[in-house]
């Protein structure tokens, strides 16, 4: 069984790569990678060495080069995380979210027809559906919520999901679609709001919080989503849409507090900063479905989830110094340099 697993640099996709390879040790995982900003090799250093583990550098952009890729490996399995995805950096630079998340996702999609691809699956967000009033806490997005982008990153997200539900549709391509919420965890990117907080607290920094801090998220242990994508790959039904949430409804400055508690750092490092454009107030997901069909549940609750989180990043300075001083950017070069 060969796996290909795009974005695998980046934090949920690694935590995936780490995730099956501890249950399915026997598979085979090759990781495909551009490196952007928010890849980073180093986050994969414990699995670089496995014989049935490859890491290939390339854009899901790049035709030519994925088609190689799956005339290779012909994959049992595809799983893309590949994406641009911070909404800040979307709202500044739009074309670089629709190339990659939409034009990538076709890439994608047309090697999966072409070389059997038995299943494919899309990693998408909640984002998808906009957002939803802070005074109606009992109303949850559902598989079956309108799309109701908020930002060109949603935007982006929505129009790949539409274009795997045509390519099912047209083409009967074997895939499956997942829509999870906020995501959190160890090898989380330090420009996403909870690993930012933990480091500048450490650092005595300002920790800047939009608006007043008063959107909420739905907070979901990356291992949790793991678990969630492995059942869905395995036993979801095609062509379908599963929404994987937390249960763990918070909001942005009861989160920051709770990391100035934990550290015992003051809130007066709370900074108050203008509100970022069209931002959406609350996601909640209602992941009955993927319960009533795959029985599958999240596992972590939130107060254990972040304590685990503010833990691994104490226990692992280097790594997000690195990347906050830019040299994890030089860790390709270090492992390959002068081999291609």
């Amino acid at each position: 069984m060969t796996l290909i697993v795009t974005g695998g640099a980046g934090f949920i996709g690694a935590n995936f790569i780490f995730y099956m390879l501890s249950i399915y040790p026997d598979m085979r995982v090759v990781c495909v990678d551009c490196l952007t900003y928010a890849g980073n090799l180093s986050t994969l250093a414990s699995v670089m060495g496995k014989a049935n583990f490859r890491f290939v550098k390339i854009s899901i952009t790049d035709q030519k080069s994925i088609g190689k890729l799956f005339e290779e490996e012909k994959p049992d399995i595809v799983v893309n995380f590949a994406a641009e995805s911070h909404v800040d950096r979307s709202i500044e630079n739009p074309s670089v979210f629709l190339e990659t998340n939409i034009i990538g996702t076709q890439v994608l999609l047309d090697a999966a027809r072409q070389w059997g691809v038995k299943r494919y699956h899309q990693v998408s967000t909640d984002e998808v559906y906009g957002d939803l009033p802070l005074d109606n806490p009992n109303l949850f997005f559902t598989e079956e919520t309108p799309l109701h982008a908020s930002s060109p990153y949603s935007a982006s997200k929505a129009s790949a999901d539409l274009l795997c539900l045509a390519y099912y549709r047209t083409f009967d391509l074997p895939l499956t679609i997942s829509r999870c919420s906020n995501n959190y965890g160890p090898y989380h990117f330090p420009e996403k709001l909870i690993p930012l907080m933990i480091a500048n607290a450490l650092n005595d920094q300002p920790l800047p919080v939009y608006g007043q801090g008063l959107n909420v998220r739905d907070w979901l242990y990356v291992e949790d989503h793991c678990a969630a994508i492995d059942l869905i790959i395995r036993k979801g039904r095609e062509g379908e849409v599963y929404n994987v949430g937390g249960h763990n409804e918070m909001r942005n400055i009861d989160i920051v507090k709770l990391i100035c508690k934990e550290l015992g750092k003051p809130e007066s490092l709370i900074t108050y900063v203008s509100d970022r454009k069209g931002h959406d107030m609350r996601y909640a997901i209602d992941p009955t479905k993927i319960h009533e069909e795959l029985g599958w549940l999240p596992k972590t609750k939130f107060s254990d989830g972040i304590r685990l989180t503010i833990k691994w990043y104490l226990d692992n300075r280097s790594w997000w110094e690195e990347i906050i001083s830019g040299e994890y950017k030089n860790y390709y070069e270090r492992m390959y340099g002068g081999r291609q």
